[in-house]
């Protein structure tokens, strides 16, 4: 270990004082350099592997991050879309009807009848809220029933499909009036009494006729799909297509008769018709003069 000391201050010294030891130097260098790179080898190795492993974590919690967003947004974009087709139905809801002529309620289905043979629902809209037996029901494309039933919250519909539910209906191409009535069939009506020469063609959209006072005029009911006649027969076949979407809706109007016009104070009206039967007695007046 001496030897050792005193041959590098040796070194050390010739270094110091004479230039000749620089190649010396050098090639001591080329020399000690794998050397050196074996002894730092497993310090970068660990310090690469550290990196790594980090590297990898971060990039393991960045895709879980990105995963938790891709699924939060596309739950947003989900309910995003059925927002946006509710609020498609509900324009075209509200479009179905004319806010000054009519005044109107809208309600949602809670439930349908499970019997298979006869055809009504249940909507959220009750006593409270101003329904009641015999109120028109339409949605977005036209009539679907009458309100048959009443409670406080909710309320019982008739569909127009139900065989035992009829109403008058007109050729909305010439005014010719008849009565539709359930089939049982969501897709199917029956025009009852159609005279085997009456004017009526595949394609012509029936609509309310008004009579009766329950159902307002005007509003689509059914297409004619379908006219048959038989020779001999006094009246033809003729079925209809309803062009409400009954096994679809889910959102309805409930129509309320129209408010009438309060009637002005008697005096009102008294006064222009004295003032009209002083005309008139003038004028006769007049003529027996002449």
């Amino acid at each position: 270990m001496l030897l050792c000391a005193m041959l590098a201050a040796a070194l050390m010294y010739a270094d110091a004082r004479f230039t000749r030891m620089e190649p010396v130097r050098a090639q001591l260098s080329t020399l000690v350099a794998p050397i050196q790179w074996v002894v730092s080898l497993p310090s970068d190795v660990l310090n690469w592997g550290a990196l790594a492993l980090s590297e990898q974590r971060a990039l393991v919690d960045e895709n879980r991050r990105l995963r938790e967003q891709i699924l939060t947004l596309s739950h947003r974009v989900q309910r995003m879309a059925s927002l946006t087709a509710e609020n498609v139905r509900l324009r075209e809801l509200l479009a179905a009807t004319r806010e000054r002529d009519i005044p109107y309620i809208t309600a949602e289905l809670l439930s349908l009848d499970p019997d298979p043979f006869t055809h009504q629902m249940v909507i959220d809209r009750g006593r409270r809220d101003g329904a009641y037996v015999g109120q028109p029901v339409l949605d977005a494309a036209g009539l679907v029933g009458q309100v048959t039933a009443t409670s406080a919250y909710s309320s019982r519909v008739l569909l127009l499909a139900d065989a035992s539910h009829a109403l008058p209906v007109q050729v909305n191409r010439n005014g010719l009036r008849f009565v539709v009535q359930g089939m049982g069939s969501y897709d199917a009506l029956n025009v009852k009494h159609a005279p085997d020469t009456a004017d009526i063609r595949e394609g012509d959209l029936l609509t309310t006729s008004g009579l009766g006072g329950r159902f307002p005029p005007g509003y689509p009911v059914a297409r004619v799909s379908s006219v048959v006649h038989d020779p001999g027969e006094p009246f033809a076949r003729v079925t209809a297509e309803p062009v409400a979407q009954l096994q679809r809706s889910r959102h309805f109007l409930l129509l309320f008769p129209p408010a009438t016009p309060l009637a002005p104070p008697e005096g009102e009206l008294a006064a222009p018709a004295l003032e009209a039967a002083r005309a008139v007695s003038g004028a006769l007046a007049n003529e027996e003069t002449r």
